[in-house]
């Protein structure tokens, strides 16, 4: 197959036939940095799953596929004239080692952070002192992709103004927030329920909530995902009881599938699952 370079060095050729307007591909060439946007972060999702639940072949497409989006997007740059697949290439190698500097620059042997916690922390100055020297960077908060799952960016939102000291000293203090957040919550049900209301309150809560994960050193959206993979789990496995006793969930009652559930509980936690995925 080649030198890794020559394999890339295919796989561009392949995307700039593609996008060729005599010869190429018709719904390739259509499109744009905004319509191929969606199936980025399609594929990136797509990987995720590929390491929770698949196997390394598995992973191995899902990581081709988000690499053809980077090939993609790059080619779209160079035919406009703003920037080509090397460029992408160089600025992302030349900002690994400007972020690094106890493995590349003066800081490296002794004195240089030597726990994972010490290294971010560098790593969040230098995106700090970054975003002072480019236009616009005038909040702590630029920068923090809006493009983000909620959960996920509340989580980057929470963790970028902590660099300022803007963040709760410890764990029991977000307990307390997060108590806070449900009472209002509570208290807004109980008067009346407006609708704007209480979906604002439940925001605050989720936003206490993923506070408290990045405390614990949890990611929410990955501790959710968890959370829905059992409840799918769970509820499968109801639906397959019901199935053995000749009935389905629509006509089975509440107190029916709630027994059924308890039981696949006990099971699971008499004989844990086996890791899924790529763990």
């Amino acid at each position: 197959m080649g030198t890794p370079a020559t394999r890339v060095a295919r796989l561009l050729e392949i995307m700039a036939r593609l996008r060729d307007p005599v010869g190429g591909c018709p719904w390739d060439v259509r499109q744009t940095f905004e319509t191929v946007a969606p199936h980025t972060l399609e594929e990136a999702y797509e990987v995720v799953d590929a390491i929770e639940n698949g196997t390394p072949a598995n992973l191995r497409e899902e990581l081709g596929d988000l690499l053809f989006q980077v090939v993609f997007h790059s080619r779209i740059a160079e035919e406009k004239n703003l920037f080509s697949f090397s460029d992408v290439v160089d600025t992302l190698a030349d900002k690994l080692v400007r972020r690094h500097p106890h493995v590349f620059g003066d800081t490296a042997g002794a004195g240089a952070p030597s726990t994972p916690e010490e290294v971010a922390d560098t790593w969040e100055r230098i995106k700090a002192r970054e975003r002072e020297t480019q236009p616009g960077g005038d909040s702590v908060l630029d920068g923090v992709t809006r493009a983000l799952p909620a959960l996920s960016r509340a989580r980057a939102l929470g963790r970028r103004v902590a660099t300022v000291g803007f963040d709760w000293p410890t764990v029991e203090r977000v307990l307390e927030k997060v108590d806070e957040e449900r009472r209002e919550l509570d208290d807004e049900l109980r008067s009346g329920a407006d609708p704007d209301r209480t979906a604002e309150e439940l925001g605050d809560l989720f936003f206490a909530l993923v506070q408290l994960g990045r405390k614990l050193g949890i990611d929410s959206e990955a501790a959710l995902r968890a959370a829905n993979t059992k409840f799918e789990r769970r509820f499968r496995a109801v639906e397959e009881a019901l199935a053995r006793q000749g009935c389905a969930p629509g006509n089975a009652t509440l107190e029916e599938m709630e027994e059924i559930w308890q039981a696949v509980k006990q099971k699971e936690n008499r004989t844990p699952p086996a890791p899924g995925g790529l763990a």
